[in-house]
């Protein structure tokens, strides 16, 4: 079971919010199911759907992913910011992702995506939470990473309590700070 959001892909992105999102380690479609649907369900309840643009990362999500950190879909997630961009200059752009899919957001910044062309990054379960996403500003980041969350090393940033599949249930808290960092 997984979602897939193209709305980048099929160019109806011309919303006030596009949301590039990577999807954890073995979950299907391009959004998965743990984190990133819940997300996009508050925030275009929020918004109202017509205001939002969901893209999924289509990259392997395979466990060899996690050798190289999320490698394989850094230059996807940029190329995409990059199109979503092009198509749509007035967007207000969120990266996100889960898991390995966080790692995929560090590596975007890696592999060309700009500061400047991102209002915010929402990450869940970041294995490398403890290194900057790029050189996006701290107020400009924020991880969600359970109390009992072995993956991201615990800590309950947040508010997150639980473990690695935990993540629906800070949905709110995530629409909430995208929102706020798009000035929506």
């Amino acid at each position: 079971l997984g979602g897939t959001e193209n709305g980048v892909l099929d160019k109806n992105c011309c919303t006030d919010m596009t949301v590039i999102f990577a999807r954890g380690t073995g979950e299907f479609g391009n959004v998965g199911t743990v984190s990133g649907p819940p997300m996009f369900k508050a925030i275009r309840a929020k918004l109202g759907v017509g205001r939002v643009t969901v893209q999924g990362v289509d990259y392997p999500a395979s466990s060899a992913g996690n050798a190289n950190m999320g490698g394989d879909g850094g230059k996807i997630m940029a190329q995409l910011v990059g199109t979503a961009f092009s198509q749509c200059p007035n967007t207000k752009i969120i990266v996100s992702g889960y898991s390995q899919g966080a790692m995929v957001v560090h590596n975007a910044f890696r592999n060309g995506l700009a500061s400047s062309q991102v209002s915010g990054a929402i990450l869940f379960g970041d294995p490398l939470k403890r290194s900057a996403v790029g050189d996006l500003a701290a107020d400009k980041v924020k991880q969600f990473c359970g109390t009992s969350d072995t993956i991201c090393g615990g800590g309950g940033d947040g508010g997150a309590t639980g473990g690695h599949l935990s993540y629906g249930s800070v949905a709110d808290s995530a629409a909430d700070f995208a929102i706020q960092a798009a000035g929506l």
